[in-house]
């Protein structure tokens, strides 16, 4: 008797397929993270930076390189002054004689004293008015914004005559309310002058730190805010003792910008000197550089005298910053 056939299976187990031949050769696709990405990746950031450096190089090192070359050279007569002038190799002659000028040096102790009137008044006002915003109902806080940032929109030289106009008296209508009420204040005095020019900077920057220090508190975790509210800190501590010690990276940055760029200074003072005879020609280390090659034509002189601010402005950088890691840290 035959065998019975066997029957097949229902369900017969399925066979595994061989996985796909991967290409060889060019038409291979890249694994991700591979040289072919990291090569992209480098192509990149070289489209993005170079012109960030072609441009950086153009306005700032070309120009510091020029006014290295020119700041060991000095112009000098030849003959008996009927003659043109010939430049003579000075080696770092310009250099002492800007250590040794007192216009120079007395330039920077009238910047000290301006930073120490400026920087509590415009930093202080900045950061009360950024803590004022930052308490405001939504709706006002844009306008706020917009209204205290409207001053910096104002190009620096536009702002100086506006405030000239206001300090002539005759003409401006603070100096007759002024005279009206018995009170007798002269802008452009010897010693009130320098108050005149840290009213025009604090007038034109203390919005734009303002949104600076806004920002910075903008980035305070609200878990932090609703933990002092809960424990009972009013506005005032929660102010004081919360926010302010957590924006204190943005309170050193904004400190560092203000302090480079007090030691450039230079339209607010320069218009105010042309209308003060209290204040020199060299009032600021930028005012006298200026004097130095476009009354002087010393370009030797006033190319050292850039070299030395561009090395202080460098050295007060390093110790803001410094400083302001410490006081982070504390």
């Amino acid at each position: 008797m035959a065998a019975p056939l066997a029957r097949p299976a229902k369900n017969p187990a399925p066979q595994a397929t061989p996985p796909p031949a991967v290409p060889r050769g060019p038409g291979r696709p890249k694994a991700p993270g591979g040289p072919g990405a990291r090569a992209g990746q480098r192509r990149a950031v070289a489209l993005f930076t170079i012109p960030f450096f072609a441009l950086f190089t153009a306005v700032t090192v070309l120009p510091m390189l020029y006014a290295a070359w020119m700041s060991l050279y000095r112009e000098e007569s030849s003959g008996l002054g009927f003659g043109g002038t010939e430049r003579v190799f000075a080696g770092l002659g310009n250099f002492t004689e800007a250590l040794g000028n007192e216009a120079f040096l007395r330039s920077f102790g009238h910047i000290a004293l301006y930073c120490v009137l400026y920087i509590p008044a415009m930093v202080g006002g900045a950061l009360v008015l950024a803590l004022l915003v930052d308490s405001t109902m939504a709706r006002a806080r844009r306008f706020f914004q917009i209204a205290y940032f409207l001053p910096h929109a104002v190009p620096g030289l536009i702002a100086s005559l506006i405030w000239l106009y206001l300090y002539t008296p005759g003409l401006s209508p603070i100096t007759d309310a002024l005279d009206a009420l018995g009170a007798q204040w002269n802008f452009f005095g010897q010693d009130e002058a320098v108050f005149s020019v840290v009213n025009i900077s604090a007038w034109q920057w203390t919005g734009y730190n303002m949104i600076i220090f806004y920002a910075g508190l903008q980035a305070v975790p609200r878990e932090v805010l609703e933990a002092a509210t809960v424990d009972g800190a009013g506005a005032l501590r929660t102010a004081l003792q919360v926010k302010v010690p957590m924006i204190r990276p943005t309170a050193v940055l904004t400190l560092l910008f203000t302090c480079v760029g007090a030691i450039q200074l230079f339209d607010a003072p320069k218009l105010v000197q042309l209308r003060a005879n209290t204040m020199g020609e060299d009032w600021s280390p930028t005012m006298f550089i200026f004097t130095a090659a476009f009354k002087g034509h010393d370009y030797g002189l006033a190319a050292a005298s850039s070299l030395l601010l561009a090395l202080v402005a460098g050295l007060l950088s390093f110790v803001v910053t410094k400083l302001g890691n410490r006081w982070k840290a504390s």
